[in-house]
C-alpha cells in the first residue's frame, strides 16, 4: 500500500486551513489511504518535512496549504538526488487550502478540496518540468513550479501578501490597482532568452511553467508544465492609462493581442537591470526586492504530480 505524508500548513488561507483538517482526514480515511500528518511551524519547515518524508520512503508527499506551502515542499523534494528513475523522488500531491492555488490550476490538480482528495485516491500521475531561479543576491536560488514574476507583478504580490481584510483574487486585484500608482516606471532591462535579446524598459516579465498568477491573471493561457519550455509574457513600459486598459486582457488571457505585450517561449532566460532594480517572486514567494540580475532555467521532466486525468481537466 502506498504511503502518503501530508505536510499541513495551519496558517494557509489566512488561518482558515486549520478548520479544514478534520474534513481532509475524514475524506482520505474514507478512501482507505495510508497517510500520516506533519504540521509546519516556521518558514521553510515544509521543505525540511518534505526531505524527511523522502527519507522515510513515503511514496507521495502532499502539500496541504497554498502556493507558498507547495513551493516549499517542491524545494524540499528537489534536494533529493535524481538517478533518472522516475521513482527516485516521491510524487507531489496538493490539497488546496490557500488563496491563489495557481500551481494546482496549472498542473491540472483540482482546487476543490473534495475533488483533490478524490484525485489523490485515484492516483493519476503526470511528470512535469520544474524551474530554477538565481538572483544576484541569492546565488543558490530556489526552485519553482508555477512561475516567476519580475517587476510589476512581483510588487503586486508583495502588496497582496500584506493585506489583512482581503484574500485570494480580490486581494490581488486591489493590489494591482495600488501598484499602478506605486510602480509604473519600469527598469531598463536586458532580457536574454535562448537566441533572442531585448533591451527596453520592461514593466513586467513573467516566466511561466504554469498558466496563471494571482488566482485569475492568465500570464500564459496556453502554458503546459510538461512541454520542456517556459512561456514568457513581457510588457514594455506604458503610461498608467494604458496599464488600466491592458489589465482586462490578462483576466481573459488575450494580452497577446496588445502591442506592448510580447509572448515567447524559451528554456533559459537571463534578465539584467541596466538602470533600476528587479523585484521578483517565485510562485508568489519573494526571491528578491532589488536584484540586478536574474537567471532562470527550466529543468525538464523532474517530478511526478498527482493530478486529474487529462480528460477531467477544465
Amino acid at each position: 500500500m502506498l504511503k502518503y505524508r501530508l505536510i499541513f500548513n495551519p496558517a494557509a488561507g489566512r488561518g482558515t486551513s486549520a478548520q479544514l483538517l478534520p474534513r481532509i482526514e475524514r475524506l482520505l480515511t474514507g478512501y482507505g489511504l495510508n497517510f500520516d500528518l506533519a504540521r509546519t511551524e516556521r518558514p521553510w519547515h515544509a521543505a525540511e518535512l518534505a526531505r524527511g518524508a523522502a527519507q522515510d520512503e513515503c511514496d507521495v508527499v502532499v502539500a496541504v496549504g497554498g502556493d507558498g506551502t507547495v513551493n516549499e515542499v517542491l524545494n524540499g523534494l528537489m534536494t533529493i538526488p535524481s538517478s533518472g528513475n522516475k521513482n527516485s523522488r516521491p510524487a507531489l500531491g496538493v490539497l488546496c487550502t490557500g488563496q491563489g492555488n495557481d500551481f494546482a490550476y496549472g498542473m491540472g490538480i483540482p482546487t476543490d478540496l473534495e475533488a483533490g482528495c478524490t484525485a489523490l485516491a485515484r492516483g493519476y500521475r503526470r511528470t512535469v518540468d520544474v524551474g530554477h531561479v538565481m538572483s544576484s543576491d541569492q546565488p543558490k536560488g530556489r526552485y519553482f513550479g508555477n512561475g516567476i514574476g519580475i517587476g510589476f507583478d512581483a510588487v503586486v504580490g508583495f502588496l497582496a501578501s500584506k493585506m489583512t481584510r482581503l484574500s485570494g483574487f480580490p486581494a490581488y486585484l486591489v493590489a494591482v490597482l495600488k501598484t499602478v500608482f506605486l510602480y509604473y516606471k519600469a527598469p531598463l532591462s536586458r532580457i536574454e532568452y535562448d537566441d533572442q535579446v531585448i533591451t527596453q524598459p520592461s514593466l513586467m516579465i513573467s516566466i511561466m511553467n504554469g498558466r496563471r498568477m494571482g488566482g485569475g491573471f492568465y500570464m500564459a493561457p496556453t502554458g503546459k508544465p510538461d512541454d520542456g519550455l517556459f512561456d514568457l509574457c513581457i510588457a514594455r513600459e506604458v503610461n498608467r492609462l494604458r496599464i488600466f486598459s491592458i489589465i482586462p486582457h490578462f483576466l481573459r488571457g488575450t494580452q497577446a493581442t496588445q502591442k506592448p505585450i510580447r509572448m515567447a517561449r524559451a528554456r533559459h532566460v537571463i534578465v539584467t537591470a541596466l538602470k533600476g532594480v528587479l523585484p521578483a517572486h517565485a510562485d508568489g514567494e519573494t526571491v528578491c526586492t532589488a536584484a540586478e540580475r536574474l537567471e532562470i532555467e527550466l529543468l525538464p521532466s523532474q517530478i511526478e504530480v498527482i493530478s486529474s486525468p487529462p480528460e477531467a481537466e477544465t
